[in-house]
């Protein structure tokens, strides 16, 4: 059963002035815990002594997971939220992306391996800038492939904040790191655990919406990428009518979720796939609609700005062994490397 694996630099004299006061506060507020159980992983670190002198070598490791494109992905009504009214709610799997970050004295500037990574270098740079803390070498290993819209961009930023705040044991404001995404692209709410309702423009949680019940996900790749900015500049808005419709299929997922309620969970994830199939067409929506019409699967996801099409199955259900058989066994008719993901249930 296989499971999936613009330029910005800071100089380092005088970029401290590059960086808000607003920044710098939010810095040393409240503490943003990247210790979520799933979502982090252990390391070494040593605190920097008072003189800003580091005592040895230490660094800091840590990892976010990404999700299978949205649950649900819109724009809700006019007035109904503050400011933005995009929005998405996120789906999350055990795929993750993971950092090492290893700091060196005398500097701000971060290396970022592989080089092409350049969101996380620009977010790291920052980061270390408004802690105060020394720059260094970061590197990526993820298990999501780009341009897929399986958050690949996002866990890789997250999961660089996360390492730089355990290298030094510094508490961080989730205000903070989201406003240094904002500032790169839109991004999904994979710094959260559980299932959130997400305004990605804004990096804004709205809200909660608890732990997604245990589902597989048998996913296909209709081929190619999708630039998250590329996609979010074009996309236009939504009319009156379907902003209704997303309004009350996210009032929908706020009670479904909670209960593990995985019938409606699949009828809303369908739902947006097909309100989504006009803005970016999936070549086998149909074909995967009738897969899981046959199957008496829970329904399809899509991924809205991505590639990524799958099917949903409840792994609770005691006949989910046959369906996920029969599934791949329809799947497999027109894709030939149909992939399994597992959703995130929860600390582990």
């Amino acid at each position: 059963m296989p499971i999936q694996h613009s330029t910005y630099s800071i100089d380092s004299a005088g970029s401290r002035g590059s960086i808000t006061t607003t920044l710098l506060e939010a810095a040393a507020d409240a503490v943003w815990r990247p210790y979520t159980c799933h979502q982090t992983f252990g390391g070494t670190a040593e605190l920097i002594a008072e003189d800003g002198q580091q005592p040895g070598i230490h660094y800091g490791e840590a990892l976010c997971c990404g999700t299978f494109g949205e649950l649900l992905q819109g724009q809700l009504p006019a007035g109904s939220l503050l400011g933005e009214p995009h929005f998405l709610v996120t789906m999350p799997i055990a795929v993750f992306a993971r950092a090492h970050f290893m700091p060196i004295a005398g500097t701000r500037s971060v290396t970022v391996y592989p080089p092409h990574k350049l969101k996380a270098k620009r977010l790291a740079e920052n980061l270390v800038i408004a802690l105060g803390v020394s720059g260094g070498s970061l590197l990526l290993q993820s298990e999501l492939p780009e341009g897929k819209g399986l958050a690949s961009s996002s866990a890789d930023l997250v999961a660089a904040a996360r390492s730089i705040a355990c290298c030094f044991k510094r508490g961080v404001r989730t205000s903070l790191i989201e406003k240094l995404m904002a500032e790169i692209e839109p991004s999904d709410g994979v710094m959260y655990p559980g299932v959130v309702a997400y305004q990605q423009r804004a990096c804004r949680l709205l809200s909660f919406l608890g732990q997604m019940p245990p589902l597989a996900i048998v996913g296909i790749d209709e081929g190619g990428t999708i630039e998250t900015l590329d996609y979010d500049q074009r996309r236009g808005e939504i009319s009156a009518s379907h902003r209704a419709e997303y309004h009350q299929l996210l009032d929908r997922a706020r009670i479904a979720i909670p209960r593990g309620d995985t019938a409606t969970i699949g009828r809303i994830a369908t739902a947006s796939a097909l309100l989504h199939q006009e803005r970016v067409p999936k070549e086998h929506l149909n074909s995967m609609l009738k897969a899981s019409e046959a199957t008496d699967a829970l329904g399809v996801i899509v991924a809205h700005s991505g590639t990524m099409i799958g099917i949903l199955l409840d792994r609770m259900a005691a006949d989910f062994p046959r369906k996920l058989r029969s599934v791949l066994a329809h799947v497999s008719q027109f894709d030939n490397s149909p992939k399994i993901y597992l959703t995130m249930t929860g600390c582990r």
